[in-house]
This record gives C-alpha cells, structure tokens and sequence, in this order.
C-alpha cells in the first residue's frame, strides 16, 4: 500500500481501488466470523459457540446435576478466562437464558437463585446466582472422554475444546435457536424430544421419508410457555418444507363462572418471548383509551402459574367476540417467524428444511457412534494385552517372582523370557485370539511385550490370588465378545443404525410424554373466527352534547342540553364548538394543516370538569388550528376549501381516520392553511373573498376527489378566501345582516359566473365579517 501512495504517477482511482478491495476484505472476514462464531447454531448439536463453551466450561468444573452449585461469577469467568473471548455480561446472559424454563423448552442449566422471571425481569447478578448442569446437558455431553468429537485449540492455545458436542437428541430442534449475523438471521422455534424422536426412528427406517410424512410424528412446535397454535396444517406444511414460515400462537383462556350469571375470562398461558408486564400495561391502555369497551377491566393474580383475569363491561358480552378483539389488539396472539438457518457440518449457512436437519443430526450420531466405538476397540485391545500378560505370570508365577526378586533389570528380563503359556486351569477350552498377533496363540513359548512386562510390575502383591486369576479369564472372555460385538457393528450399517434407534428410544423413555418435562405443553386447534361485531355496536347509544373551547379543551356533557347556555371554562378560554351527538358517534376534526382526525365519542371525558385537551388524543400539530368539528355522517360530502381559494368535494367516508395520525385530505403548503369545511347541501356554490366580491357558480363544477389541491373556486387581484357555502339555487342564498335579520336574495343574476371567476362587489347588508352565517 505504501509503493502505491509513493508512485506520481497513480491516479486517484489507482488509489480507491486497493482501498475497495480491503475494506471488502475485512467486512466479508468480519462476517464469515459473526455467521460461523456467534449467531448461527450448529445443525449437528443446535448450539452456539457461546452456550458450547459454557457447558463445556461448567463440565471442567465438575459441576454435574448432583453436584454443589457453583457462583455463576465463576462460570462466566472460566469462561471467559479459557475459552471465550468476549465480555462476561454476554457470557451470563447467555448462561441465564438456558437456565429460564420460560424460555428453553428444556433447560441446560440448572439456576439457583434469581435468573428473571415471564414478567420480564432481568437476572440478579452473577455475584448472587448460582448454577450446575442438569441431565439434559450431561446427555449433550455424553461421550466427549471417549474420542466422540474432534477438539480444536482454545483461543490462546493453552487450552483445548471441542468443535462440537456429542448431542443424544435433536437439540437445534428441540430447544429452538435465535440469532442475526450480517446479511442473514436465523429463528427456530422449540419442539418436543420425544415427537422428534419418533421422526428421527421413522427416518432412519425410511431414508426417503418426505417432510410431509414427518409432520405425522412433528405437528407443530412445541412451546415452553405452552399456549395454542392455530396456524392451518398446509402452512405448517409449507414453512417445515421450505425452512422458512410462521405459526399464529395465542393464550390458552378459560370462562370462570362467578354465579348468577357473572362470569370472567381467566388467561393461564400466554405466548412465548411476550412479557407478562407489558402484555398487561397494552391492555390496560386498551381499556384507559376505550378501544374495547366492552372490557371492564384487567387483573394479575399470577404467583408461579399464571392467571390473567379479564373481566366483561357487561353479562351480556360474548366471551369469543371479547377474546377476538383482544387478540387482534394485543400479543395475546403472535406470530413466531420461522427461519431454519443454520451452519451444515459447522460450516456452511444454509436454509434447510425440517427433514434436512433431521439428516444432518442423525449422520452426527452415526459419527459419533463410530467414533466410540473405535475408541472403545483399542481400550479392549489395550487391556486384553495387559490380560494376557496377567494370565502368563499366573501360569509362571514362581519365575515371574524370582525375576522380580534376583534380576537387576525385571522389565528386560520379563520380555526376554519364553514363557508357557498352556493354561492349566479355569480357561476356555477355545484357543485365544489375540489382538496383537493377529490369530490364535501358538502354545509355544514366546516373550512378553513391553506393556504387558510394565502391568506385571505394577501388579499388586494381593492380586497373586487363585480367585484372582479366575476373575482375569472371566474379563478376558467377556471382552472378547464385546470387540466381535463392536467389529460387526463397525462393519455393518445396519447395525449401526440399529443402535442409533436405541439410542433414540432411551431419549424417548426418558422425556417421554408421560413424563412432567416431556409432555407436550402447546396444544393445537384451529382458529375460531368471530365476524367482526363494529365498534358502535358494543357501546350504549346515549345522547350526549359535545362542547370544545377555543384552547382546543373538549368534553361530553350527559344528554341534549341547549347549546346557548352558559357553561364553565379554564381562565381566558371560551367556547368554540357545541353540537348534539350521541355516544355510538364519530366525530371529524378538520384541522388548518389540511388533515381529517377522528375521534370516538365514547372515548371523550365526563362534563364534570373542564375536559382534556383534544391534542393528547389525536396527533394534532401545536401549529395547526381546530377549523371544524362535527359529529359523521355516512353518505354526506364536505366542501373543504383552502385560503387561497382552491377547493374540492369529498365523501365524508373518504376522510374518516384510523389512526391518531389523521388523514391528509387538503394538500396546502407555504403560507397557505385549510379555511373551511362545509356540508354540501344543493345545487349550488357561493363564496366571498377578503374583498367582498361574491361568485355563485354550480357545484357540478368542482371536482369530487379524495386528497388534493383542488381546482380555484374564485379568481382573486390580492388577498384570499373569506367564507364558502353551498345552497339550492330555487330557494335562494341567506345571510344575517348587521341588524340580526335574515335575508334572502333569490335573483342571483348579478353574481352567477363560472368558478374562477372573480365575481361581482356583495350585495347590501351583506355582513361586514364576509360570512354568510
């Protein structure tokens, strides 16, 4: 790098070009190791490097399931210390969550102490916790002293640890797997052992087996909060097929009759990964905003269970439309994402589907089986070795003695000698094969190999009984079945497979669903949909008169009262809006910005006080103004207008909202504000302008649209709109002049013209505000 910025004559772009390639170099290096070191599991045991160590950390301490426990500091700092490099938070957070039943089908670690709660608080402290494996982990780790799996270098090279774990179940699959690495993720959820155990047997059976035919055994996952799954099977189907989906998961509830026609709604299992607390704030501000009225109320009465009780506004509500509101508003139903990828072999990324992992699982137990055994083959023939020089110095036992006792070098001697080897007694009537000669022992004499010289000399003096030697033949015979036993099974296939499935039963007995930590906790059913009952069917339709202050304070007042009485407000506010309503009502705010709010009527403050302000229930701008406000009126269109003069007409279905935000109905920019909202009410347009001329023109000649400028109503030198309105041309257009009297013009002549126009100077007595009314 240093030759190309010393060289005059690289261009700039000779220059970017090595700087491309390096920065590329280390992102990809960088992401190589965040996919094959940190977020993506192993498909061969279904753990993460972090969890592999720290189980692997905790067996080195010996801290077995009924071992003492251990403080997690210590753990998390062997960890750290020997084999993980990273911080020792990380490291105990990791640790803590194998340890939450609430998290891990089938937990890891065994926690005392605090390690956080469904409420979703966090751990205590590693300094306060303790911890040691249960027999899960001890299953997972089975065989790793018997040559099962390679073992690499730790990070510092002091240390050795394994690649991967033996794993005697299907754990990826089992406990499930969460992670982000760059430019992938992956998010498997927890099934049940002894399901998968019974599609691990049906696969090695049928090798051919398809992923449909899995789902026989595999119905679904199989969460540790429990809960329902009501995702159809055919998209079951599918996201198993793929590697990639979602399931629909909601809380299991119950109706707890109270008597005399009382009742409630009892929760007593929620969703997996949704936190307690939370679900039950959402839902108290669910009721505190009225978006279900017809909940009254929650409580929690959980202790180590859990019980969530929803009680009903009302006897007369029906409990599946209260649940299936609740379910579209809150994490009382989730949706768990599906997306199996993971490392094949450890190394490759890979998407795959259910059957894929179930392969790449069972071709690990084959190699750990393999290994095993071949493990278990030379320690047989090591110690048939040691047996057969035991057996020849009890045959010579007055010579082996005396070389002991006389000879200057026993060892050399004891190899020297040719030895009988005729067994005299308690032996086999069969000739013995021995491993190191390849064939049956001659019954001439031969010499003693330098293992079996070093075992007689380490030989104890109590072992030179007659009863001793007995036991040695017994041994060697029983070792001697068990190597034919282990060289069929390293010869033939089938027999290996034969002992994976009995492995895989073992597993099954015990996590069987017959057992407290086996038995399937989710429960499958189909998703009871309830027609949609509107919102304004489930409130008492009760008269009401709204009433809004200039400051933007609003309130409902009980009944119909009359809108020029006096009523009470905050110091230097005054009214602004007052008009009848009823509770089942929506109303329309229009504000200067040119946006449509909609506010329920059930939802707004008692009369008792002076209300709340309108801007904490809709997201109303602190510089935008209230230009209107009215109760909505299905089927009616709105003259909405700007104060520049461009308008159109809209449904008033078209503007209604969902959502606090508003709807963007009046497109205005710069100095220019929404003016106006009006009814439209006959055939016919007038509008005045700030200097007082008056056009009348047909309502036919404005556009109908749903969001927009508009078209320009009136033409104007300087100055803007002032009012608008819309009448029937037949029966005239009325103003109050300054006396309070009511005036008609119905020769309207003079000031019809085509919109855009700048119209004609108003009429006399027209009001000196420019306001028709």
């Amino acid at each position: 790098m240093s030759d190309t910025v010393d060289d005059p004559n690289m261009s700039p772009r000779d220059l970017a070009e090595p700087l491309r390639r390096a920065i590329g170099e280390r992102y990809l290096t960088y992401a190589l190791s965040t996919i094959m070191n940190r977020a993506l599991p192993d498909a061969r045991d279904g753990l993460k490097p972090v969890h592999r160590r720290i189980l692997y950390a905790m067996r080195e301490l010996r801290l077995s399931p009924t071992s003492r426990f251990r403080k997690s500091s210590k753990i998390s700092g062997d960890v750290m210390g020997n084999y993980h490099p990273h911080g020792d938070a990380a490291i105990y957070d990791a640790m803590a969550r194998l340890a939450q039943d609430f998290n891990v089908r089938y937990p890891l670690v065994d926690g005392q102490g605090n390690f956080g709660n469904i409420d979703g608080d966090n751990p205590a402290a590693s300094r306060y916790t303790e911890a040691r494996l249960t027999a899960v982990a001890e299953m997972m780790m089975e065989g790793l002293t018997e040559n099962a799996v390679d073992f690499r270098a730790n990070y510092d090279g002091t240390l050795e640890e394994p690649v991967v774990l033996p794993a005697a179940f299907p754990n990826l699959l089992a406990n499930g797997s969460s992670g982000i690495a760059v430019g992938m993720a992956t998010n498997i959820p927890p099934h049940n052992i002894a399901e998968l155990c019974d599609a691990c047997l049906h696969l090695i059976k049928t090798p051919d087996a398809r992923d449909d035919t899995l789902l026989n055994f595999i119905p679904g996952p199989d969460f540790p909060t429990g809960g329902t799954l009501v995702e159809p099977p055919e998209s079951i189907a599918q996201s198993y097929r793929t590697g990639r989906g979602s399931f629909r998961l909601r809380s299991k509830w119950e109706v707890e009759d109270l008597g005399r026609g009382q009742w409630q709604i009892v929760v007593t299992e929620i969703p997996y990964q949704v936190q307690k607390s939370k679900l039950i704030e959402k839902i108290a501000e669910l009721i505190q905003t009225k978006k279900i009225p017809i909940l009254a109320d929650i409580r929690d009465e959980s202790a180590d269970d859990i019980r969530m009780v929803l009680e009903p506004r009302t006897r007369t509500v029906d409990p599946e439309v209260l649940m299936s509101m609740l379910f579209r508003n809150s994490d009382l139903e989730v949706k768990f994402s599906l997306n199996m990828n993971v490392l094949i072999d450890g190394l490759t990324p890979k998407v795959c589907s259910l059957k894929e992992v179930l392969r790449a699982f069972l071709d690990h137990r084959r190699d750990v089986l393999l290994r095993r055994s071949q493990h278990r083959l030379e320690k047989i023939d090591h110690r048939l070795e040691v047996l057969e020089g035991f057996i020849i110095a009890f045959l010579n036992l007055d010579r082996v003695i005396d070389i002991i006792r006389y000879d200057e070098d026993p060892k050399r001697a004891l190899m020297a000698e040719d030895w009988d080897r005729k067994v005299a007694r308690a032996t086999s009537e069969t000739d013995y094969v021995s491993p190191l000669a390849g064939g049956p022992v001659a019954e001439e004499d031969q010499g003693l190999t330098e293992v079996q010289a070093e075992a007689i000399l380490n030989m104890r003096l109590r072992s030179l009984r007659r009863l001793e030697e007995m036991e040695l033949i017994r041994e060697r015979d029983e070792l001697m079945a068990e190597r034919a036993t282990l060289e069929d099974l390293l010869e033939n296939e089938d027999v290996q497979w034969a002992r994976i499935s009995d492995q895989m039963r073992e597993v099954k007995k015990t996590f069987g669903r017959n057992t407290p930590l086996g038995a399937r906790r989710t429960v499958l059913s189909e998703a009871v949909e309830v027609e949609e009952v509107p919102l304004e069917a489930m409130i008492d339709r009760e008269p009401i008169t709204v009433v809004c202050s200039q400051m933007g304070w609003i309130r409902a007042m009980k009944g119909h009262i009359a809108l020029d009485q006096e009523m009470k407000f905050k110091d230097g506010d005054g009214p602004r809006f007052a008009f009848h309503a009823e509770t089942t009502d929506r109303l329309l705010v229009f504000g200067s910005n040119g946006r449509f709010y909609t506010v329920s009527a059930a939802n707004l403050p008692g009369g008792r006080g002076m209300g709340e302000p309108l801007r904490l229930m809709v997201d109303l701008p602190n510089e935008a103004e209230i230009v209107d406000m009215f109760a909505h009126v299905p089927g009616r269109r709105l003259l909405v207008a700007s104060t520049a003069g461009d308008g159109f007409v809209v449904p008033e279905e078209d503007v209604l909202a969902q959502t606090r935000s508003g709807k963007q109905v009046l497109n205005v920019k710069d100095k220019v504000r929404a003016l106006l909202c009006k009814p439209v009410s006959g055939d016919t347009v007038a509008c005045v302008g700030e200097n007082r001329k008056v056009l009348v023109f047909p309502v036919a000649e404005l556009p109908e649209m749903g969001r927009g400028k508009g078209v320009r109503l009136q033409a104007y030198r300087d100055g803007g709109l002032s009012d608008a309105t819309t009448f029937t041309l037949a029966d005239g257009l009325s103003w109050h002049d300054p006396a309070g009297r009511t005036r008609t013009e119905t020769d309207l002549a003079e000031w019809a013209g085509k919109r855009a126009s700048s119209g004609r100077m108003a009429p006399r007595g027209f009001p000196r505000d420019n306001k028709f009314n």
